[in-house]
């Protein structure tokens, strides 16, 4: 059995995607408050691999996840795109007029403000977790309060979806990437996810693009972030798709003379999006 580290208690959209992710197989979760308790968990064994949110249509990046993959010793081994549906979970009795307070992710109350625009009197709290916002409801019985969670985690501590799919856009979805230690590399990848850095000097990513240009390789993502240390310079991470191993193989040889401190974050086979 697969043990699978994730961000978030059970019944956190980490889970769903888990789950997605690998269908086809029995799997153990193991459950984990931080990202960077994802790593940590790999490391001393507890888990064998992690599944990670990377992006989200609505919220963008997560940022701070680039820099612990990039930091790490561990690579891409795949993705998987979960639809996010965002639901209002109470103790069974209660209704909205007797909310004080809803908790959730920052994320996830993000992506329903409009909906609790129209309940002024309800206050919105950042917590740590969607999941863990709705097992604290269950465990100390909190009336007056709700959670924004999925509905695994309403199957999963007992609570009632007070509202469905409060999420303001309904193309609602987070990019997960699954995260090992051991990477075998196979030719019939077509995705890869890099990260480097240039030389401070006129047209030095003109130049990487123009080269992923020549050999047919499709940009799919650029982010960049501040490198520490290092006023105005920065670090790309690129997400690419390639239909020829050969060729990408061969664009990687060329850029990486222009690129200083080149990675490889992992190279997989590319998900199917809805």
């Amino acid at each position: 059995m697969k043990k699978v580290a994730i961000q978030g208690v059970r019944g956190a959209f980490h889970e769903i995607a888990a789950r997605q992710y690998f269908e086809s197989m029995e799997i153990e979760i193991v459950p984990c408050i931080t990202f960077c308790d994802l790593f940590t968990a790999m490391q001393s064994g507890t888990a064998d691999c992690a599944i990670m949110a990377i992006e989200n249509t609505v919220a963008g990046g997560l940022l701070s996840n680039y820099t612990l993959l990039q930091e790490s010793d561990y690579r891409i081994n795949g993705e998987t795109y979960l639809r996010i549906q965002q639901n209002l979970l109470v103790l069974n009795g209660q209704t909205i007029d007797d909310l004080e307070e809803v908790h959730s992710h920052h994320m996830a109350i993000a992506q329903t403000r409009q909906f609790f625009s129209n309940y002024p009197h309800i206050k919105l709290i950042e917590s740590d977790d969607t999941a863990l916002s709705a097992q604290q409801i269950a465990d100390n019985k909190e009336t007056k309060r709700g959670a924004i969670a999925s509905e695994l985690a309403a199957e999963q501590y007992g609570l009632h979806v007070l509202a469905r799919s409060i999420e303001t856009h309904k193309k609602n979805f987070t990019r997960f990437l699954v995260i090992e230690k051991d990477c075998k590399i196979l030719e019939n990848t077509d995705k890869a996810s890099l990260c480097f850095s240039l030389p401070h000097e006129k047209g030095s990513l003109a130049k990487v693009l123009s080269i992923f240009s020549y050999y047919d390789i499709n940009l799919s993502k650029i982010q960049s972030l501040p490198k520490l240390g290092e006023e105005w310079h920065y670090l790309f991470y690129v997400d690419i798709v390639y239909d020829k191993y050969q060729k990408y193989s061969q664009a990687v040889s060329a850029i990486k003379p222009l690129t200083i401190n080149f990675q490889v974050l992992g190279e997989y086979k590319k998900a199917i999006t809805i």
